[in-house]
């Protein structure tokens, strides 16, 4: 899933948990830790785009996190 690969090639070195949820009806969340940071519900029925949900994962980190490998 490009979701999840996204998410912990970028962040994997301070990710505890991941879920991504599907399931009947469109549901589509994804939690962090136990925050959900995305979900197609609240965001006008839509999937994540392209690089939006490491971008949002970025500003919730401590900052100055760097990306894995960098």
């Amino acid at each position: 899933m490009s979701a999840a690969r996204e998410m912990l090639g970028a962040y994997q070195h301070v990710i505890d948990e991941l879920r991504i949820i599907g399931g009947g009806g469109g549901v589509f969340e994804v939690t962090v830790d136990g925050r959900t940071i995305f979900s197609k519900h609240a965001c006008a029925d839509r999937f994540p785009e392209s690089g939006e949900l490491a971008g949002t994962l970025a500003r919730l980190v401590a900052p100055g996190t760097r990306r894995y490998g960098t």
